[in-house]
């Protein structure tokens, strides 16, 4: 079923991009948290139409999560005893996920920074996923974006990759923490279940945190 998006919601980010790809001007669809159309849609299948992603770490060994890690005290309570440290051992997740599920889940190479050009790599295949997995989305044309804030997100080769492929993403203020699903749903709920546990290799935290992710 093809759905619309209420255009009084969605606004347009101006690029201007070198590359003849781009032309000279290009701009890319966003849709603003927060704003009455969107909040007030009415559409029930509105929010089917979300994809939200972000990156963590993964360490071999976390001892709390940050949730677990803050302690409310009285005047008369005793010291906290020593906290143990992370590992080193560590791997950069990446996960995106809607109302129904895992969409597309990768780890970047060791070693590798997740900036502008990166993700971009990332959004491609996600991109495949979305095509295989959510057909019905990609037919449509109108799923929406949802990640964070971070400067690889919003860098200019983000905007052209968005602008080229006419992908619409969904901005939130920068002091709304509780509009990214992923830092307080997805990765609390895994890190939780890994916390206390030891990995010795990489391969190991990669395989343990699939495994939790494909319970959650």
């Amino acid at each position: 079923m093809q759905r619309h998006i209420d255009s009084s919601a969605v606004a347009t980010a101006g690029t201007r991009a070198g590359s003849p790809v781009f032309g000279a001007y290009q701009e890319h669809s966003v849709i603003l948290a927060g704003s009455p159309p969107l909040c007030q849609s009415g559409d029930p299948f509105f929010s089917c139409s979300f994809i939200t992603g972000d990156e963590s770490w993964v360490y071999g060994y976390g001892p709390e999560t940050k949730q677990h890690s803050s302690q409310w005290k009285s005047p008369g309570s005793p010291r906290p005893k020593a906290r143990q440290s992370r590992s080193a051992t560590k791997s950069t997740l990446i996960v995106f996920f809607d109302i129904r599920g895992m969409v597309h889940l990768e780890f970047a190479p060791e070693g590798r920074t997740v900036n502008a050009e990166f993700y971009c790599s990332v959004l491609r295949r996600l991109r495949e996923n979305i095509q295989r997995k959510r057909p019905e989305l990609w037919r449509a044309g109108n799923w929406l974006l949802h990640d964070d804030n971070a400067p690889s997100h919003r860098a200019l080769v983000m905007r052209e990759f968005l602008a080229h492929n006419s992908i619409i993403t969904l901005l939130h203020p920068p002091y709304l923490p509780d509009l990214a699903p992923c830092d307080f749903f997805l990765f609390p709920k895994m890190k939780l279940q890994l916390k206390g546990r030891r990995f010795d290799r990489v391969e190991e935290i990669q395989r343990e945190s699939q495994n939790v992710l494909g319970t959650l």
